[in-house]
């Protein structure tokens, strides 16, 4: 299960014909109720509206502060091509008709999911870094922080002036018919210097390959990356040519494919409990 109501994991089950089930304890619910939503499967969203159908079925005026740390179908945060649904801002309105009283989102894709969000709480790329381990890690070694591209340099730029690092933008190409990449370069000098990629997702991990590939061939030291959302959905092996090591927010492996020596995970459920 992928809910939590007031700290407690929330048990479901799925009928045959697919529809979920959920139950939740009464007595858990107060006049004050935070939901923690792992959104990683459509079965996930569902869930999640029946979970608040239940809690305001016990209590009807109770106060309910959302948390959804990786918000689905953020990448999809504009139309490319005819025929495609705007499905960032259809995933924003059905969160919208919940009626939180907040909606706490972490590092989310764009702009257009804080602007179609009611109530909206955002803990940023720069929140998340500069009060971690990674901090000391730049500030120390004096490692470049990377900007993967043109859309995510403005967040990345938080953090470098917050840091007092070096950061360097790259551009990348991608034909939005195929999703494939055509082009990676980048803007700065790397030479002989420690670098590490800053951004929200890494799903297959193709773009922060290319770009790797190209820092190497300008001749940078060690090559780092944070993601703030780890879905890795091509498993670490493909990254572990191309990165020293990798750091997360959180990770969507299943755990038996959790490489530690490769790959440091945080803990949300930790920083929501202390919010």
């Amino acid at each position: 299960m992928s809910i939590y109501v007031n700290g407690k994991e929330i048990k479901s089950f799925n009928f045959s014909g697919g529809e979920c089930h959920i139950k939740i304890i009464s007595s858990d619910i107060t006049d004050n109720t935070n939901i923690l939503a792992k959104l990683h499967s459509s079965d996930a969203v569902m869930q999640l509206f029946m979970v608040v159908d239940a809690v305001r079925r016990v209590k009807p005026d109770t106060k309910i502060k959302l948390t959804i740390p990786y918000f689905p179908y953020a990448r999809q945060d504009r139309v490319c091509n005819e025929g495609e649904s705007f499905s960032a801002k259809v995933m924003a309105n059905l969160i919208n008709q919940l009626n939180c009283k907040s909606v706490t989102v972490y590092d989310p894709h764009s702009q257009v999911i804080v602007d179609a969000l009611n109530n909206v709480n955002i803990v940023s790329l720069s929140d998340i870094v500069c009060s971690s381990i990674i901090a000391n890690k730049i500030i120390k070694n004096g490692i470049t922080i990377v900007s993967p591209d043109k859309g995510a340099y403005g967040k990345i730029k938080l953090v470098s002036q917050s840091l007092k690092a070096e950061v360097i933008s790259a551009s990348k190409v991608r034909d939005t018919k195929t999703g494939n990449i055509t082009d990676t370069s980048i803007i700065g000098n790397v030479l002989e210097k420690d670098c590490i990629i800053l951004d929200d997702i890494c799903d297959g991990g193709r773009t922060f390959i290319e770009l790797s590939k190209v820092l190497s061939s300008n001749g940078a030291g060690k090559i780092y990356l944070y993601v703030t959302h780890g879905i890795f959905s091509k498993g670490l092996e493909v990254l572990k040519n191309h990165f020293n090591h990798i750091y997360c927010y959180h990770s969507m492996l299943p755990s038996e494919q959790i490489d530690s020596t490769f790959l440091t995970i945080f803990n949300v459920e930790k920083h929501i409990k202390e919010d």
